[in-house]
């Protein structure tokens, strides 16, 4: 794509059409104290090979996976990606794809979001899932306004510890809808059932629980459940892990009526924090309300099966104001990539990933408090991520760590909370007993 520069007299053009006689006049809302001021120091007129040179030499300087044995998670996961799963979607005929509006040309997509569709409610145990959004936290977002579209009620009450940077893209997304937001846990970042209780009432849209929290330990979803329902317009959010489902009971066991998640798990690279993709699902009388789009499978008039984009309630198709949503497309590379993820992984092979995660995380978590000052923050059950509660402050540990090959994990002060400050450490598949120890062996220079 060339660059084609606009002149001062291109600028001014622009600025009168729209009404404005400064360009300051367009970013006054951005705080003066943020702005850029002065001259950017760029480098002279260079060649493409020259532009080539000086980008990889910055490249180079990134600290990533390839680099570092990664113990990061919050909701973004070092695992393995077979082969075949880049090899098909750099296929151009994917990568280029976008919206199927023409079902006749698009049979390969549209066959691609049914079977991705087909396999999250497998996993989740739900009857609807739609062909995917952006990430977990605009997911959320749309779950959110989906219980408010539904029940007209305005409550929506946090239980446990959801990922903050998920709370913060609902009320962005939320805003002007009038939505109230309401967090009850315990000092140990999850659920409190009796304040939950106390909590419920006939203006509660909806109760959202993350499963497993941010801090990775397991919520009592079941009881969460009945006390949501003793309202009965209240809907039972909960944000899953996927990769988890294969190991632990899957929201629709405990009756949940939307399911959101992030799908970076399923066979798509950390890229330095996305582009994710976003696992919607729900029960099947809320269909009418479920935002994204939909893939059904019918016949054409000679009885061959065929695949179409059904149930269109969204603003491309419909008139604005009777939508369900403003999201108007999907993530379909990534939905194309966790779906071959999916089936190459089979039933077994997603189990084995998640029970491997299972194991190594808690064999890491075992060594880890036999060092003086380390300790769990809590004695609740976790998968494959777990707080500890450090003898200095994480930073410093997550600081050091790069210089001796680690990314040691998340400092969750970024939560807010004072009860839980330490340090979150997620252990996938990929993690085997030489880089652990090596990792224990790290951290006990730290040991008080």
């Amino acid at each position: 794509m060339p660059f084609i520069p606009s002149s001062d007299q291109d600028r001014k053009l622009m600025l009168d059409k729209i009404g404005v006689s400064h360009f300051d006049e367009l970013v006054q809302c951005i705080p003066d104290s943020v702005r850029f001021k002065g001259e950017l120091d760029l480098y002279p007129q260079l060649s493409e090979y020259e532009v080539e040179k000086l980008l990889k030499k910055y490249a180079n300087n990134n600290v990533s996976t390839e680099t570092h044995v990664c113990f990061m998670g919050g909701g973004a996961y070092d695992r393995f990606i077979p082969a075949i799963v880049p090899a098909t979607i750099d296929r151009p005929e994917f990568r280029t794809a976008y919206t199927p509006y023409q079902a006749e040309v698009s049979q390969g997509t549209l066959q691609a979001m049914y079977e991705f569709q087909s396999m999250i409610c497998e996993l989740t145990k739900m009857p609807i899932a739609n062909a995917s959004l952006y990430d977990a936290a605009s997911s959320l977002a749309e779950a959110c306004l989906m219980a408010n579209a539904h029940n007209k009620l305005t409550d929506i009450i946090f239980v446990g510890t959801i990922h903050p940077n998920y709370i913060e893209v609902v009320k962005t997304v939320c805003y002007g809808k009038g939505l109230n937001f309401k967090y009850i846990k315990n000092d140990d970042g999850t659920a409190d059932l009796n304040k939950l209780r106390e909590s419920i009432d006939s203006n509660t849209s909806a109760v959202v629980v993350q499963q497993p929290n941010f801090y990775g330990n397991l919520e009592d979803v079941y009881e969460i459940e009945k006390i949501t329902h003793s309202n009965p317009k209240s809907l039972f959010i909960v944000v899953a892990d996927i990769t988890s489902l294969s190991i632990i009971d899957p929201p629709g066991n405990y009756n949940a009526d939307v399911v959101v998640g992030e799908g970076q798990g399923l066979g798509i690279s950390l890229s330095y924090g996305g582009p994710y993709l976003g696992i919607f699902a729900c029960k099947e009388e809320y269909i009418r309300k479920l935002p994204g789009r939909i893939t059904g499978l019918t016949v054409d008039q000679d009885g061959k099966p065929g695949f179409v984009l059904t149930l269109q309630t969204r603003e491309q198709q419909i008139k604005r104001e009777k939508a369900t949503s403003n999201i108007c497309t999907n993530q379909g590379l990534f939905m194309l990539a966790a779906t071959i993820y999916m089936e190459t992984m089979g039933r077994e092979g997603l189990k084995e990933v998640a029970n491997n995660s299972f194991q190594n995380a808690h064999y890491l978590a075992n060594e880890i408090t036999k060092l003086n000052g380390f300790s769990l923050a809590t004695d609740k059950p976790f998968v494959y991520e777990f707080l500890v509660k450090t003898p200095v402050d994480p930073q410093v540990i997550i600081d050091e760590a790069i210089n001796n090959g680690f990314l040691a994990g998340i400092n969750t002060q970024i939560t807010g909370d004072d009860n839980m400050k330490g340090l979150l450490i997620a252990v996938t598949e990929k993690r085997n007993k030489e880089e652990m120890d090596a990792f224990v062996a790290f951290l006990s220079k730290f040991s008080k």
